[in-house]
């Protein structure tokens, strides 16, 4: 969705390339360090990546409208 690479995520997470890598690896959530995942996701939603809770449709995530 913003195009970064495995470096880029890691990067902008200030966490370890494997660390990003062992979560891609898992299929559904991954399981990692609860401070791991939230710098992930807070690194993902400062480029502008929405997470979207179930909502009867399961969850999933999409780009913020731009403003």
């Amino acid at each position: 969705m913003v195009r970064w690479t495995v470096d880029d995520l890691a990067k902008a997470a200030n966490v370890g390339v494997m660390t990003v890598r062992r979560a891609e690896a898992n299929d559904g959530p991954p399981s990692m360090m609860a401070n791991n995942l939230a710098a992930i996701r807070a690194a993902l939603e400062a480029a502008g990546v929405e997470f979207i809770a179930e909502n009867g449709g399961g969850p999933g995530v999409r780009l913020k409208k731009a403003e």
